[in-house]
């Protein structure tokens, strides 16, 4: 009995009394008033971890295991700590924080900490559903990560890394979840949408097609490796995708006009040329053989190209059937007039100084129409305007006959044969002596050329044509006006062009837009500065000037002989060593400084082959001007500019329908 009661004194002493005090303070500990903030401090501890997990920022004694937090939950001496004073506790939760630097993040330990840390939130709101400072101290830590990641990464990072954080903090993440509110919900909604939006706007919308090209190049590679053809079931199915693909391809561009069916056979064709890559191990094979398709095809390529480039010179050559048949229907209806008929009026205008003179020289009916027509629709005094028309014998009785029957209101208009000038023949003019020599017409008309010049566009037969050289005739053609302004037939006048005439040229001969914006348009682009003659008396970097739209003075034309220069420079060129032939280069050398530069509005240059002229500077401009090859009447001309030549043709004219002319 004695032996027994002493037994359970001391097992009194040793287990039940120590469990009994252990259970007295760690009540007293509850109930303090540090609880909570020893719960912040935990919290804080966990979101400074987060955030420099986030920030990837690792503490500087990694070596160092992360230890039992002594003082906090199972030190004696940290009790005594918290229950003695609020600044106690104060001061070790600094102490806390400042110790996370050293701490080593290793998984096991962090998520020890994770757990003790949302046990603690847990127990805390539990006794206390008033108090929201620990969620205070993770919503502010995430608010701060926010802040700092913001000019970093883009709403889809932010999605993410708040997503790969939320995967290793579960238990942090129920809490934001349940204490986020809905605007910040909406907020996280609004910021996926606004990045899915980003990513639809920077898609490419041709993306697809080129993917389905791309294949479609990959599926023709492997069918011309040995081992594809080495298995006859692959090579059927192979083929069999190609058409597929081809056909859900189309002619389309973008991805809106590809077939329905398009993303389906893109999914079977990437199967099959998986199996084509499993059956074709060979990668150097297949290397090899694709740089030999791109050799290919750059050699296609530069065929095309100069095949284009011939084609496009060959139509700008060649005379649409419908104004082919125009005139001819005109000369008929022209010489079934009476000789009474066949005259215009106010003939007494045509040598008028007073009034305002143009000069057209054209073989082209309906473009001569056009510069007729803009040109009365936008004059002030249509009356006072007077036209003066040269032709070629072909097309004199058609020219007549259209201004006959379609009279351009109250202004004058002139038609003249070139046959009439019996001046001008090839002892007065060297030019036309040159048209006509053997060598001239060698160079035009010989099927095989051992020297053939690279630019097509110097074999053109309007070169060959006497009414692209007349504009250096100008004071006797009109030996009793004193100003002229000269249009070419490929313009289209948009303004009133009455203010020219009273322009004062300064005592140079020709008013022009000069055009220096590119390098190209400069001397030495026409001239051939390797001539000591051409090097000698020319600035190769002189700016040029445009043909189209010129204010031409016929009283200082006479006084400088500036066709007695022509002459002279055309005599030089006879073996076309100076330069090639044209109208501009002879232009620039004549009225060397004896030009007076316009202002840009006057004159605008490019429908004819520069697709980016702006609408702006066209709508702006006085006279727009389709020089190039791409000439408005023909089908090659750049849709976007050709409106503004068909508005002044009435294609509901009888002579049109006839000929099936169409806008």
């Amino acid at each position: 009995m004695r032996v027994r009661n002493l037994v359970v004194v001391l097992l009194f002493v040793t287990v039940i009394a120590p469990v009994v005090l252990y259970t007295d303070r760690l009540a007293t500990f509850k109930t303090s008033s540090s609880t909570d903030e020893f719960a912040e401090d935990v919290t804080t501890i966990q979101a400074l971890n987060g955030h420099n997990q986030r920030l990837n920022v690792l503490p500087q004694e990694s070596s160092t295991t992360l230890k039992e937090p002594i003082g906090i939950v199972y030190s004696e001496n940290s009790t005594k700590s918290l229950q003695n004073s609020g600044s106690s506790a104060q001061q070790h939760s600094t102490n806390i924080a400042l110790s996370t630097q050293d701490l080593h993040l290793e998984s096991g330990d962090h998520k020890s900490t994770r757990v003790l840390s949302a046990t603690s939130v847990e127990e805390n709101q539990h006794h206390d559903q008033s108090r929201k400072n620990p969620i205070r101290e993770v919503t502010d830590a995430t608010n701060e990560e926010k802040e700092i990641g913001e000019d970093t990464i883009d709403a889809d990072d932010k999605a993410d890394q708040l997503s790969d954080n939320a995967s290793r903090n579960m238990e942090t993440k129920r809490e934001q979840q349940s204490t986020e509110t809905p605007s910040k919900i909406n907020k996280k909604v609004r910021i996926k949408i606004d990045a899915g939006k980003q990513k639809d706007q920077t898609a490419m919308p041709d993306a697809r097609v080129r993917q389905l090209k791309d294949q479609l190049i990959r599926a023709k590679v492997y069918l011309s490796l040995p081992a594809t053809r080495n298995n006859p079931h692959f090579t059927r199915e192979l083929r069999g995708r190609i058409k597929e693909i081809q056909r859900a391809l189309g002619d389309a561009s973008k991805d809106s006009e590809l077939a329905r069916n398009a993303y389906e056979k893109l999914k079977a064709m990437e199967q099959t040329l998986a199996k084509g890559k499993q059956i074709n191990d060979d990668c150097a094979a297949i290397a090899k053989k694709l740089r030999a398709m791109i050799h290919s095809s750059e050699e296609q390529l530069r065929v095309h190209k100069k095949q284009t480039l011939f084609l496009t010179q060959l139509t700008a050559k060649t005379l649409p059937k419908g104004l082919h048949c125009l005139p001819l229907r005109l000369t008929t209806e022209y010489y079934t007039l009476s000789s009474s008929r066949q005259h215009f009026p106010n003939q007494e205008k045509l040598e008028d100084t007073h009034l305002y003179h143009y000069a057209l020289f054209s073989d082209n009916v309906l473009a001569a129409a056009v510069v007729v027509n803009s040109t009365v629709t936008h004059a002030k005094d249509p009356s006072k305007h007077v036209f003066h028309i040269v032709t070629d014998r072909l097309n004199y009785a058609a020219m007549r006959m259209w201004f006959l029957v379609n009279p351009p209101g109250e202004a004058t208009v002139q038609v003249q044969n070139i046959e009439e000038f019996t001046w001008l023949n090839s002892s007065y003019s060297p030019v036309l002596k040159q048209l006509g020599s053997p060598s001239m017409i060698d160079y035009y008309f010989r099927a095989h050329r051992a020297n053939s010049d690279v630019n097509l566009k110097y074999r053109n037969p309007k070169y060959l044509s006497i009414l692209n050289h007349i504009r250096f005739y100008l004071p006797e053609i009109f030996p009793k006006l004193n100003k002229v302004l000269f249009l070419d037939d490929d313009v289209v006048v948009q303004k009133d062009l009455t203010a020219l005439w009273s322009l004062d040229l300064k005592g140079n001969v020709n008013g022009a837009v000069e055009t220096c914006g590119e390098s190209f348009h400069r001397f030495d682009r026409y001239l051939n500065f390797s001539n000591p003659l051409i090097s000698k008396n020319f600035d190769p970097h002189a700016c040029g000037w445009a043909y189209g739209m010129n204010v031409f003075d016929l009283e200082e034309w006479k006084r400088q002989n500036i066709t007695g220069v022509y002459h002279s420079w055309q005599k030089l060129n006879h073996d076309r060593q100076l330069w090639k032939l044209g109208t501009l280069p002879p232009g620039l050398i004549t009225f060397w400084k004896r030009t007076y530069p316009l202002n840009r509005h006057w004159h605008v240059l490019g429908l004819g082959y520069n697709p980016s002229v702006s609408q702006k500077e066209i709508e702006r401009a006085a006279v727009i001007h389709y020089n190039g090859n791409l000439k408005p009447w023909l089908e090659i001309s750049i849709p976007k500019y050709r409106n503004y030549w068909t508005r002044y043709i009435d294609y509901d004219h009888i002579y049109l329908r006839e000929c099936n002319i169409n806008p």
